[in-house]
């Protein structure tokens, strides 16, 4: 089974980098679109901490560290989940237009194909601003990156991630309920907070940020793991919530799915 899905994947990224790269000026377009993307997120972090040294404690090596752990999942966003996922839920997606019918036929379980089967290859020239981004942050922190850190970053970063898709499959899934509704706008523009410690924002916001749409699960605590002041139990929350969050989302879609009356019927 995990050998048929390898092999499903590697046919869908094959068949994703065939029709990326036959329009080049994307590529121009979406380069410039990152840099400008990268550029203005260290500027405005430059200008926050030009004028002080902290902010509830986190200073500017450390914030620096959250914008390049927001740039890195934000690009494995756009390199497979967010295409996926978009094309299935999004304006003039497969549910709008009944394409969906298709999908639905195909021998493989839905989730699996509706989360996997677009990937958008220029994506990874954001990975990489994200990882230099890091780079750049640990370069600059006092002391060496013990192994133990690096293996909690990573736990994090995988618990992260593991939340972002749990979301984006969520409201996905909602669209099942109320097509008319692009519920991933939403998301959005929540997720733009997330390049920021989820500390500086109030304590309205705060809430909502770390228990309704948890963003700052993804960033803060990778960011926590690198600085070595991430906490056992803040550990033990970050897998909790995300392994809450991937179970949650999968039932809503496949009760979503239930829901779904063929465009052909």
């Amino acid at each position: 089974m995990m050998g048929r899905s390898l092999r499903l994947i590697l046919l869908f990224i094959r068949a994703s980098m065939q029709q990326e790269l036959a329009y080049r000026t994307n590529f121009v377009v979406t380069l410039l679109y990152s840099l400008l993307n990268f550029i203005s997120g260290v500027l405005a972090i430059g200008i926050i901490f030009g004028q002080v040294e902290s902010v509830q404690g986190w200073t500017f090596v450390s914030t620096l560290a959250i914008l390049g752990i927001y740039l890195t999942l934000n690009a494995l966003r756009d390199l497979v989940v967010g295409p996926s996922l978009e094309s299935l839920a999004g304006m003039d997606g497969d549910i709008w237009t009944g394409k969906f019918d298709f999908l639905l036929l195909q021998p493989v379980d839905t989730q699996f194909l509706a989360s996997v089967r677009h990937w958008r290859p220029f994506a990874l020239f954001d990975l990489v601003l994200g990882g230099i981004t890091l780079g750049i942050a640990v370069g600059q922190m006092q002391g060496v990156l013990g192994v133990v850190q690096l293996l909690l970053f990573l736990a994090m970063l995988a618990a992260g991630f593991i939340v972002l898709y749990a979301i984006l499959l969520a409201f996905a899934g909602l669209v099942f309920w109320n097509p008319a509704l692009l519920y991933t706008w939403i998301f959005n523009a929540l997720f733009q907070m997330a390049r920021y410690p989820v500390s500086l924002y109030p304590s309205e916001l705060r809430f909502i940020l770390t228990w309704i749409v948890p963003v700052g699960v993804m960033t803060t605590l990778p960011a926590e793991a690198l600085l070595g002041t991430l906490t056992p139990a803040n550990v033990a929350a970050g897998i909790s919530i995300a392994a809450v969050a991937c179970i949650a989302a999968s039932l809503l879609f496949r009760n979503g799915l239930r829901r779904y009356v063929s465009a052909s019927s």
